[in-house]
């Protein structure tokens, strides 16, 4: 019998295949993740209040009046005509729909009456005006 030991040293590799597909999978969707911006667009300096937000709906309608006088609807730059008449619209497809008004606090209070008073005249009694959260003082 002969018991001969080789003298080859097999080499140890590692396939980094998986490792590589793994890694820009996690970068993929860091980058996809982070991105995701509520309002782009539309610059509007909310006021403040210490209420706690409010949950979105589906039925809602958002009207935002920036400080240069224009007003989107649903993100959509339209004219206050527009906005009546699709309020109108929207009270005959449900008038239970929330609208949300988001005023810059620069805008003129009589605007957002404006807007508040064609939402109740097409008959959406549900109104609400959008607020950021008041930023808490630190006790030291």
């Amino acid at each position: 019998m002969n018991f001969r030991q080789k003298n080859r040293k097999e080499e140890a590799h590692l396939d980094m295949t998986p490792l590589v597909d793994v890694v820009f999978n996690l970068l993929i969707f860091f980058m996809l993740s982070t991105t995701f911006v509520t309002t782009p667009g539309i610059k509007i300096n909310l006021p403040e209040a210490s209420s706690k937000e409010l949950k979105a709906q589906e039925k809602e309608v958002r009207v935002a009046l920036t400080r240069k006088g224009k007003v989107y609807l649903n993100r959509k730059l339209v004219s206050m005509d527009e906005v009546r008449k699709s309020l109108q619209q929207k009270a005959r497809i449900n008038p239970k729909m929330l609208v949300i008004i988001q005023a810059d606090e620069q805008v003129t209070h009589g605007k957002v009456v404006q807007i508040m008073d064609m939402a109740k005249s097409a008959g959406l009694n549900k109104l609400a005006i959008a607020t950021r959260q008041r930023q808490r003082k630190k006790k030291k």
